[in-house]
């Protein structure tokens, strides 16, 4: 199976930030970290996004609060995935449908 471009990308951008975060200047030092830490939840919350879902549902024909996917895990939850990776689990007040574009 091949790896996606974009995880690839993801993949060598932070071991280029590691690799370049042993510099003595703090201030590139610092600029880097965050470039990391940007980089970092990025590639956790495609991770966690594909893996929701291949083995959770996707709620057709509904949507977040700010227009996220919703998946309904094993125990009927519904959560969308945050920026960094999280599940967070949404009330069903926060659900609602799609609006067509």
């Amino acid at each position: 199976m091949k790896t996606p471009k974009h995880i690839t990308a993801y993949l060598f951008a932070a071991i280029a930030a590691a690799a370049l975060s042993f510099t003595s200047h703090p201030a590139a030092a610092q600029g880097i970290k965050k470039t990391a830490e940007k980089v970092g939840n990025k590639t956790a919350s495609i991770a966690v996004k594909g893996t929701s879902a291949v083995t959770d549902k996707i709620y057709k024909g509904k949507e977040g609060p700010n227009g996220e996917t919703v998946y309904i895990d094993k125990k009927d939850r519904k959560y969308i995935v945050d920026d960094k990776g999280k599940k967070v689990y949404l009330k069903k007040s926060q659900i609602h449908n799609k609006k067509k574009d």
